[in-house]
């Protein structure tokens, strides 16, 4: 059985282990958390300080998952463009040694009940690159589907060009899914 739980600082010595080669820190987080390798440091800044690049002030909420173990992932949620009814994920990243296992899925389909059922989002959105295959399946088995409307975005990561997948779950189609 997994939980979810407000970041805190001491978790960034978890989650900045689990990122142990540039590409997976580069697929977890892009660019914006620096150059790799991401220290505590760096994150809790972010995180503390920055409040996650979020211009408004109560709009970004890093959350861990965990079980009786200790933690197993963090993903943060966030409004768009200061609209309370739709919520973005975002840089959702499982403990290493635990990936394959369906805690990702677990851990997003809890965190999209909170979403709906707390913060009573009617749409959460998501993006992935495309060459993160294992995260992209992992959003489609947690009830994400592309975005119809959605332009195809792309970003630069040390000068390539990586196509991100913009994903989303109305309220409606997480009710009929439970």
């Amino acid at each position: 059985m997994i939980g979810l739980r407000p970041y805190k600082r001491c978790d960034a010595r978890s989650i900045v282990s689990w990122c142990k080669d540039e590409e997976t820190f580069l697929l977890w987080g892009g660019e914006r958390f620096g150059s790799f390798p991401i220290s505590e440091d760096i994150m809790n800044h972010k995180y503390f300080n920055d409040n996650g690049n979020c211009v408004e002030n109560d709009n970004f909420y890093p959350v861990i998952a965990f079980d009786d173990n200790g933690i197993l992932g963090h993903f943060i949620i966030r409004y768009l463009n200061g609209d309370n009814r739709i919520l973005r994920f975002g840089w959702v990243i499982v403990d290493d040694e635990k990936r394959g296992h369906k805690y990702g899925q677990k851990m997003l389909r809890l965190g999209l009940k909170y979403a709906f059922e707390i913060m009573q989002a009617d749409k959460v959105t998501i993006g992935v690159f495309e060459n993160n295959i294992s995260a992209y399946k992992c959003y489609l088995s947690a009830g994400f589907h592309k975005s119809e409307n959605a332009e195809d975005s792309f970003e630069y990561i040390h000068g390539e060009k990586w196509k991100i997948a913009e994903l989303e779950i109305l309220r409606e189609e997480f009710i009929a899914q439970l």
